[in-house]
């Protein structure tokens, strides 16, 4: 069972910069796409960014370009860096981690999430 648990987050004005972590809690984490969602009160979960295994990454078109997810295998935590912050980007940031093998999924893991607030 993967524990994922998350740090970084805070109150920063619009234009700065944070950084999140996500740290697991065993070693099998670096077989996993890991992605960071996050989610506003009265809003569906959404997906920010993730990174596969070999460090293939997708983002969402609204951070393409400010936010940069990253990962340390040999560490067993993924990062993901934000720049330019705007007001909207206030949310909770939750951290992923999920297996596929063959088309299945094999497991699934949510971290507990982190308050990032942007203020203007």
């Amino acid at each position: 069972q993967v524990q994922l648990v998350e740090s970084g987050g805070g109150l920063v004005q619009a234009g700065g910069s944070l950084r999140l972590s996500c740290a697991a809690s065993e070693s099998g984490f670096g077989r996993n796409v890991v992605a960071w969602h996050r989610q506003t009160p009265g809003k569906l979960r959404e997906l920010v960014a993730d990174i596969t295994r070999s460090g293939r990454t997708e983002y969402a078109d609204f951070v393409k370009g400010r936010f940069t997810i990253s990962r340390d295998n040999a560490k067993n935590v993924v990062f993901l860096e934000m720049n330019s912050l705007k007001p909207e980007d206030t949310a909770v940031y939750y951290c992923r981690a999920y297996y596929i093998l063959r088309g299945s999924l094999q497991s699934d893991h949510w971290g507990q999430g982190t308050q990032v607030t942007v203020s203007s």
